[in-house]
């Protein structure tokens, strides 16, 4: 029994120095969202961490909200925005990593109501104005907000019904509106009521707005950061291309 005692102990070391170095290995980051994403981005960050270890800590809200934190030394490794304006600028501001910019969503807007038939597909609702209240995304920090302002223009609209809108300090909040009442109808994003049953809803046309190209970037305080590039890796991978897709983006 004594001469086995070396080797149980050598067993035990080495099991737990195995345990040691995977926990060593396994890493955090901080993730900025673009609050259209989240239900894609909790999945996808659970996926993450049960193949690689590393956990993707995420926080959702408007990516204008965001870029103005991370401009201020929020600590943010990784930014997925719901634009590809604000990881540009990131890049030229010299708040991201050169090169590390790549688009991994492209989103659809939709015109939705949880009562059933008062958005047709055509969206003709929005010009009998039979409704109080119309929600959309601030335009000027969420690009929801803005391509759902360019489709009210495009449609000669805005103006007329301008006096009806409440705006939303984010996507989520917009729809949030529609869900509680607060407004009967509103701009949100596909991703939100892809998985919503009943209502009624019109999927705008892209050719309505400017594309939502959602893009991801890599921030200079996630450089050194071997999670921070295993997540943006495993962004551009089938197996998170797969769950974009379910709901409702385009992915390349």
């Amino acid at each position: 029994m004594i001469a086995r005692r070396p080797m149980l102990i050598a067993a035990i070391v080495g099991v737990l120095s195995l345990a040691l170095g995977g926990a060593a290995l396994a890493g955090e980051i901080k993730v900025a969202v673009a609050a259209n994403f989240t239900d894609a981005a909790k999945e996808i960050a659970a996926r993450f961490k049960a193949k690689t270890g590393h956990e993707a800590n995420l926080s959702f809200g408007s990516s204008g909200q965001f870029y103005t934190q991370i401009a201020n030394g929020a600590p943010f490794e990784v930014f997925l925005s719901a634009d590809a304006e604000r990881p540009l600028k990131a890049e030229a501001e010299g708040l991201a990593v050169p090169g590390s910019r790549f688009t991994y969503a492209t989103g659809r807007l939709v015109l939705y109501s949880k009562t059933p038939g008062l958005v047709d597909g055509k969206g003709a609702v929005l010009k009998t104005g039979k409704f109080e209240k119309l929600s959309i995304a601030d335009p000027k920090t969420a690009p929801y907000g803005e391509a759902a302002v360019e489709t009210l223009t495009k449609l000669k609209l805005y103006d007329a019904l301008k006096p009806k809108i409440v705006q939303g300090s984010s996507i989520t909040q917009a729809f949030q509106y529609v869900q509680t009442g607060a407004a009967e109808l509103g701009f949100v994003a596909l991703s939100q009521v892809i998985n919503e049953p009943g209502g009624s809803r019109w999927l705008i046309p892209a050719a309505d707005h400017a594309p939502i190209d959602q893009q991801a970037v890599l921030l200079k305080t996630g450089e050194k950061s071997e999670a921070a590039r295993a997540f943006l890796a495993f962004l551009k991978g089938p197996e998170a291309k797969a769950i974009i897709r379910r709901y409702g983006y385009e992915a390349r």
